[in-house]
């Protein structure tokens, strides 16, 4: 799900098909076996954890064809979060070897196309992408998908043969029209101009002199070659350690 007010989840974008009714989310990862009884560590995808995984919910898989588990499906029994770290359980997976096959599977949920984020100021990605991106009257491309960052999304929009990335903020974008399939956008100047020239940083003062007593040094009579110090070292000194790899 994307918000302007920077809620950050990592996830993909999908191109929405206006004849279907239904949708896929990517909603997590499984990236590590947690304890002995089948668990899994779970990297969130989405602002919404407590809806997604309850009891019952089912996700497809995204897997190698090679995988097990490819075109089959996990239904879970419980989530819990242990030390910060969202913690699933599922239907058939009871030892620690069962769930290792499942580390780095995706899991993703079906979904309603047409439904919204209950967050006011909210839309999934599928619902974002290939929007037309309008500024002061003129289409300047299209939403090419979203990229997810620690402060705020950026949307990357398609403009031409090149890629513009905005921060997806209400100050940027004040209007997200979705029944007309298009965004508004006020963006900083000079994102989709050449930069103006006027506005090039000026050459930082004293370069010239800089250059000119190079000159100098170049012309005046060789001598001998300044003897330089060794540095100091510290003899004693000894590597960091590693640090002791993180255990579950």
């Amino acid at each position: 799900m994307r918000s302007r007010r920077g809620a950050a989840s990592a996830s993909t974008w999908w191109t929405p098909i206006p004849e279907r009714t239904r949708t896929q989310l990517r909603v997590g990862r499984l990236v590590k076996a947690h304890g002995l009884k089948g668990a899994l560590k779970i990297e969130l995808y989405t602002d919404e954890p407590e809806r997604r995984f309850t009891a019952g919910a089912e996700f497809s898989l995204q897997v190698p064809t090679s995988s097990k588990w490819h075109r089959k499906t996990l239904t879970m029994t419980d989530f819990k979060v242990f030390n910060g770290n969202p913690v699933g359980f599922f239907e058939g997976i009871d030892d620690r070897s069962e769930a290792e096959t499942l580390v780095k599977a995706v899991l993703w949920v079906e979904q309603d196309a047409t439904e919204l984020p209950t967050e006011p100021d909210a839309w999934y990605q599928h619902q974002l992408a290939n929007l037309e991106v309008w500024r002061d009257g003129v289409m300047v491309g299209r939403i090419a998908r979203i990229d997810p960052m620690p402060a705020q999304d950026l949307l990357v929009i398609a403009n031409g043969d090149t890629e513009v990335l905005l921060p997806f903020v209400r100050a940027f974008v004040p209007t997200v029209d979705l029944q007309n399939g298009r965004v508004e956008i006020t963006p900083p100047n000079g994102l989709f101009e050449d930069p103006d020239p006027a506005d090039a940083e000026p050459e930082p003062q004293g370069a010239g002199r800089r250059a000119d007593a190079a000159e100098a040094d170049a012309d005046a009579p060789a001598g001998d070659e300044p003897e330089v110090p060794e540095a100091d070292t510290d003899a004693d000194a000894e590597p960091a350690s590693e640090a002791d790899p993180a255990k579950d």
